[in-house]
């Protein structure tokens, strides 16, 4: 079974920064990808940045692109996603994902489609 479990949300002002982690364990894709993402009050889910283990450009929504950062641990059971100059509209939850991807480039892409997930951590960005 498949565990993905989120940690480092919290409350902080506009402008700073939070760093989350996902740590994955259960699955021994070869080729996978791991992708952070968020939801607002509201039923819509936005995907907010995606990583393949194999390398390569990591995926970002435009909404944050050179402010989030998403990385791989040393072990590789974990991501990470830096978030820095943060603003009140990137509040949500957000939710840890891994699937595994034979085809690296729809990772880079975003257009992956996941079927783990996390149960998600709360960020909330005040203005």
């Amino acid at each position: 079974e498949v565990l993905l479990v989120e940690s480092g949300g919290g409350s902080v002002q506009a402008g700073g920064s939070l760093r989350l982690s996902c740590a994955a364990s259960g699955y021994t894709y070869a080729s996978n990808c791991v992708g952070w993402f968020r939801q607002a009050p509201g039923p819509e889910r936005e995907g907010v940045a995606a990583i393949y283990n194999g390398g390569g450009s990591p995926y970002y929504a435009d909404s944050v692109k050179g402010r989030f950062a998403i990385s791989q641990g040393n072990a590789k059971n974990t991501v990470y996603l830096d978030m820095n100059n943060l603003k009140p509209d990137d509040t949500g939850m957000y939710f840890c994902a891994a699937e595994e991807a034979p085809i690296p480039s729809q990772c880079r892409r975003g257009t992956i489609l996941f079927t783990n997930w996390g149960q998600g951590i709360q960020v909330t960005v005040s203005s």
